[in-house]
């Protein structure tokens, strides 16, 4: 005889399981051990070690193990408390000799660490751009495990902690994010539109829902919980944005990029590039750089 009690809870964990699975696929973070205080990068042909130094996990890296890497900028780590109950770890990033005309807060994707990631911003820097890069709760240094539900409460208290510093009066304010983090910049901006001037969504998916059913199809909308959209979140921004999406980008299809666009007020720019999911800020920098300048009123 069949023990329907027990075959109830069977499906009942199954559904449980299969929604746990859904939702931390949606996030793989690095995790850089606070102790151990390094991290190796391979960037092209080169190894990169990187050290972290002092209270505030000062970065210094060093390529194949005896050149000191120098930049055409500085970069300041600092760690800051968030909403979700965490401490998390920025990088505010300033370029040399450049006079500076507006700041890119950088929301990276659902991969990696802002010590990998901060490289996408690093050409958009020569346009008069310094750029504060985050990690999320779980990711790199910053403490806690990674979730969905932290990611937007870290999102805006990044915002408002960078809006505090000194260095950010009295320049323009852009939130710039890519793929997963083109999702939160949405979201953020949704909520906090009065503390920014612009919006830069790159290779961003539409809703968690929406891409989660390219991968599970209908299952999508039984598994995955949707708790903030860029949809959704673009029909209360009515600030400039500028949605960017490859028509080669095999990770979050274009019709994302036009859904968030068709969602989004006026004023608004949908750019349709060539090229990987999320190369838009390396490789069309110069084209991106001088929309940013225009959104500024530069």
């Amino acid at each position: 005889m069949i023990n329907f009690r027990h075959t109830s809870y069977f499906f009942f964990a199954l559904i449980l399981l299969n929604s746990c699975a859904f939702n931390n696929s949606f996030l793989s973070p690095t995790v850089v051990d606070r102790e151990a205080r390094e991290q190796t990068l391979y960037i092209q042909e080169d190894t990169v070690l990187v050290q972290y130094h002092g209270e505030q996990y000062q970065p210094l890296f060093i390529r194949n193990g005896q050149d000191t890497v120098t930049f055409n900028h500085t970069i300041e780590s600092v760690l800051f408390p968030s909403e979700s109950g965490n401490e998390l770890n920025g990088w505010l990033i300033i370029p040399n000799d450049i006079e500076i005309k507006g700041t890119i807060l950088f929301f990276h994707g659902n991969a990696g660490d802002i010590t990998g990631r901060h490289w996408n911003m690093n050409l958009l820097m020569q346009y008069g751009f310094q750029v504060f890069a985050v990690d999320y709760s779980g990711y790199g240094l910053s403490t806690g495990k990674a979730k969905r539900k932290f990611i937007i409460q870290d999102g805006i208290s990044a915002l408002e902690y960078i809006k505090q510093r000194k260095e950010v009066e009295g320049t323009k304010f852009i939130i710039y994010g890519q793929s997963l983090g083109g999702n939160l910049a949405a979201s953020v901006a949704g909520r906090k539109g009065e503390l920014i001037d612009g919006l830069v969504v790159e290779g961003a998916f539409s809703s968690h829902k929406d891409i989660g059913r390219r991968f599970a199809g209908f299952l999508s909308d039984w598994f995955v919980k949707e708790m903030y959209s860029a949809k959704e979140s673009v029909q209360h921004y009515h600030k400039p944005i500028l949605v960017i999406h490859s028509v080669m980008d095999f990770v979050v299809p274009l019709e994302h990029g036009k859904t968030i666009y068709d969602n989004a007020n006026e004023p608004k720019e949908f750019y349709i590039i060539n090229d990987c999911h999320t190369c838009g800020s390396r490789i069309y920098h110069k084209e991106i750089g001088e929309k940013l300048l225009e959104m500024i009123g530069e």
